[in-house]
């Protein structure tokens, strides 16, 4: 997503510099050798009229699998224009504090203006709707939405629902100016090295339709994820791939050379921790998981996720001490999720699970940091049963869970809570 207030006006500047005989550029500004001495390299005298330089006739027929992919599936893109309203003015606080209440804004206070910008593919049309798949944060916030078609139309447009556990979320605008919409591939069948086209609006609608062309640089990487806090939530399973994806491009389809999305574009890697400048390291939605969620949005307008009903940490979070005195643990157990609240007839609860069990083993993986069990659970549907081993007071026990409450579990940060 684009921040359309920190748009800056982009100029190129081309600065084209001859090196003539000896003379040597630089800067732009070529310099030549002063020296009287005949090198039979003298300029010729004559006419300047003999100007009759032309362009060729020939044309380069030249049809790639991109320039077909591209074209195939460019008029399904769309730019996701997130508008909001105008903050409140300051004008009641100059007052109360004595201050020149005349400079008031131009605008009117709540007046809708242009916060951000994303990209987003026209998937399916369906009556008088047509939808058009986009992330989650492209669309967040949003006090109205205005989409621009690949034809520059503008139609406004309405949240049909929207998953921030994935980023996704799904729109629909009236479908009279669609004429055509995207299909998804199986992501499951992506190689890597196999080239990909990414098509969005970088830096915002101006860029309208920009394509960038890269490939699959890995099926399957698992990228953290954090809460609006900065808190770590779980883990992403996403597509890295090459293609340039810019601020703008969130949420526009990332294609085969068939023409089939197979992912959406979500986010791109900077720099790491250590501020070192990374290139070439964007990340996008499979479009096996992006099916399966948008169906749900279309269906409930929300993601129905199971849980286990519980509170819990980290045992990172707890102190040696503690783990010893309050947990009973033996000092083998140094990894696992702690118990902290168990609600009434949850799963959890009906597993036989209590307050200050330490959860070692989820569905046969071992826990090593909390994140894991929200990633275990979201691979499974209401309903399913999973395996759980746990220390209760000191004692290894292994139970069966019964994912029958559709709830979000709550994470505490700090055994404290």
């Amino acid at each position: 997503m684009a921040q359309k207030n920190g748009f800056g006006k982009l100029i190129a500047t081309a600065v084209i510099a001859g090196a003539l005989g000896g003379g040597i550029t630089y800067g732009g500004i070529s310099y030549f050798d002063n020296n009287s001495s005949s090198t039979g390299t003298e300029l010729i005298s004559g006419s300047n009229k003999n100007g009759n330089t032309k362009i060729s006739n020939m044309k380069v027929n030249l049809s790639t699998q991109a320039e077909q992919a591209f074209n195939s599936t460019k008029s399904t893109v769309v730019s996701v224009i997130n508008l909001q309203r105008e903050s409140q003015s300051d004008n009641t606080l100059a007052g109360i504090l004595g201050g020149d209440t005349s400079s008031s804004k131009s605008k009117k206070s709540g007046e809708l203006e242009a916060s951000s910008e994303g990209s987003g593919v026209i998937y399916k049309k369906s009556g008088n709707s047509a939808y058009i798949v986009t992330n989650n944060h492209v669309v967040s916030g949003a006090n109205a939405l205005e989409i621009i078609l690949s034809d520059g139309s503008k139609v406004s447009a309405k949240v049909v629902g929207k998953d921030a556990v994935t980023d996704l979320a799904v729109i629909k605008i009236n479908s009279d100016k669609v004429n055509k919409v995207a299909t998804f591939g199986n992501s499951d069948n992506i190689k890597v090295a196999e080239p990909v086209l990414a098509i969005g609006s970088p830096l915002g609608s101006q860029y309208a339709t920009s394509v960038t062309q890269g490939i699959i640089s890995a099926k399957k990487r698992e990228v953290p994820q954090t809460s609006e806090s900065g808190q770590q939530i779980g883990n992403a399973t996403v597509i890295q791939t090459d293609a340039a994806i810019n601020p703008g491009n969130s949420g526009g389809p990332l294609i085969n050379l068939a023409g089939q999305v197979v992912g959406i574009n979500s986010m791109k890697l900077a720099s790491d921790q250590q501020g070192t400048s990374v290139e070439g390291m964007g990340f996008a939605i499979p479009s096996n998981e992006v099916v399966t969620i948008i169906n749900q949005l279309i269906k409930n307008g929300q993601v129905v996720r199971p849980a286990l009903g519980i509170g819990y940490t980290d045992l990172s979070n707890v102190s040696e001490e503690q783990q010893r005195s309050i947990l009973k643990l033996p000092k083998s157990v140094t990894q696992g999720a702690v118990i902290l609240q168990v609600n009434a007839n949850s799963p959890a609860k009906r597993a036989g699970l209590a307050k200050y069990d330490v959860i070692t083993n989820l569905d046969g993986q071992n826990i090593t940091e909390q994140s894991q069990l929200r990633d275990i659970l979201y691979k499974h549907k209401i309903g399913d049963k999973i395996s759980v081993t746990y220390y209760h007071k000191g004692d290894k026990k292994t139970g069966t869970i019964t994912l029958n409450q559709k709830a979000t579990n709550k994470v505490l940060s700090e055994a404290s809570k």
